[in-house]
């Protein structure tokens, strides 16, 4: 279904424990996701981490997940102030917020970061917000948009097919939502 709202949409579907395949615009450069080739889910969800990794990623369970942050409440969650747009700073989640975000918080307290602000990618930054808005958090869970060992997805078919491979709950391609259950020939994949 095609969506004239679906930062708010998704952001309620992260909320109530959905995993979402994000691809929207232009790929990213580098072995990132920042926004544009992203898995995301719900930190608060202290189990998520597991999830993720048993229906969608299948990778190691000692290795973290990375948050993506609104740029103006970082250093309320993190013990940074500089900007990490690019997802290569870790630092150490405030003490008191540790308990909110389990899923993003790795054994030593530090979680990788990525700042997002609205001049530079106003699409996830919408997202980001449509969640702060709606539990008070201002950050998210964020994944590169791949299986282990494959590349990140860079069309809209490659996207699609790790959808359909995984335990994905939803898709989001551009400004269209995708579930499961509306697509045919669902059936001849097993998920």
């Amino acid at each position: 279904n095609k969506s004239a709202h679906i930062a708010d949409e998704v952001a309620k579907l992260i909320a109530d424990g959905n995993i979402i395949g994000w691809f929207r615009g232009g790929s990213e450069y580098g072995p990132r996701a920042l926004g544009n080739r992203s898995i995301l889910v719900d930190a608060r969800n202290p189990d998520m981490k597991d999830i993720l990794n048993k229906k969608v990623k299948h990778r190691e369970p000692w290795r973290p997940f990375a948050a993506s942050v609104l740029r103006e409440h970082l250093s309320e969650w993190f013990e940074l102030e500089e900007e990490s747009p690019f997802m290569l700073l870790a630092a150490l989640v405030h003490q008191g917020k540790r308990s909110l975000v389990p899923s993003v918080v790795h054994v030593d307290g530090t979680c990788r970061i990525q700042s997002v602000t609205q001049s530079v990618n106003g699409r996830f930054y919408d997202l980001i917000s449509a969640f702060a808005s709606l539990t008070g958090v201002p950050l998210i869970l964020n994944t590169s948009f791949n299986l282990a060992g494959d590349p990140i997805v860079e069309t809209p078919l490659d996207a699609l097919d790790c959808f359909l491979k995984t335990k994905m709950d939803y898709l989001v391609l551009e400004n269209y939502l995708v579930c499961k259950k509306s697509l045919l020939f669902t059936k001849r994949y097993e998920y």
